[in-house]
């Protein structure tokens, strides 16, 4: 089992950025995937979750209306649109696959900072 997240970068306050997180090793179309993030100096924070057909999301209140997660099953890819970014969403941002906290793989992360 591998995901492994790509898209994060330096953005000014603002901003958008589009995190992938490519799937591989199992069957990604049979479970649910979610985004988790580490702030600086911080503990692991959940994100937000999309179920396995992607009908159904859910996500944390400081994101909503902000932040969009979607899947496209026949490419095992996962995604995480960030729109109108804020200093407090820099992070290092996780792909897992699972229902959080029932997570049981992660990948390395992608950072995402913030800032002007």
């Amino acid at each position: 089992v591998q995901v492994v997240e790509s898209g994060g970068g330096l953005v000014q306050p603002g901003g958008s950025l589009r995190l992938s997180c490519a799937a591989s090793g199992f069957t990604f179309s049979s479970y649910a995937m979610s985004w988790v993030r580490q702030a600086p100096g911080k503990g692991l924070e959940w994100v937000s979750t999309i179920n396995s057909r992607g009908g159904l999301t859910t996500y944390i209140d400081s994101v909503k209306g902000r932040f969009t997660i979607s899947r496209d099953n026949a490419k095992n890819t996962l995604y995480l649109q960030m729109n109108n970014l804020k200093p407090e969403d820099t992070a290092v941002y996780y792909c897992a696959k699972g229902w959080y906290p029932s997570v049981d793989y992660w990948g390395q992360g992608t950072q995402v900072t913030v800032s002007s």
